[in-house]
């Protein structure tokens, strides 16, 4: 397995990822609408370029060329040091196999080199995996529920020591 810095030209896999991700993970968390709506939202090819081309850093897992799962974050507040983890995705083959952690060990790795004291992230209150964020060392900050569009994200956000 390796994980590596993602290019414009991994967009498609990583949007082709987060279509065979997103509806075993959020179905029975989420409407069947709004799985539909974030994914041509947010992991549209269109919108994962627009992402990148903001700044936000990408990576992605593989195995003998095979992509399992992706990340996506940045630095959020400089003066704080707060790096944001805005995606976490590993194909459900994968979950349970170290993949997720090791993903996020990287991403903390990356951000404490770039200055990084804190790694954020939202996580779904309904979502088990506020269970996995736990486990390794994330907190619960704050308890959000966000307007986006029509829909209405009710999040946990978590913080992480770096």
């Amino acid at each position: 397995m390796i994980i590596r810095q993602a290019k414009e030209f991994d967009i498609l896999a990583i949007s082709e990822l987060a279509e065979k991700i997103w509806w075993p993970s959020y179905q029975n968390i989420i409407s069947d609408e709004q799985i539909s709506f974030m994914l041509n939202d947010m992991y549209s090819a269109k919108s994962l370029v627009e992402q990148l081309h903001s700044g936000i850093e990408f990576l992605l897992v593989e195995r003998e060329n095979i992509p399992l799962a992706f990340a996506a974050y940045s630095e959020t507040d400089m003066d704080k040091q707060v790096f944001k983890l805005h995606k976490l995705y590993v194909l459900p083959t994968e979950q349970g196999q170290g993949t997720g952690k090791k993903l996020i060990e990287h991403v903390s790795s990356l951000a404490k080199a770039k200055g990084g004291k804190i790694l954020e992230l939202n996580v779904n209150r309904g979502n088990p995996a506020h269970h996995f964020y736990s486990k390794i060392g994330f907190d619960i900050y704050q308890t959000v529920d966000i307007n986006y569009y029509h829909f209405v994200l009710n999040d946990y956000v978590m913080r992480k020591k770096l």
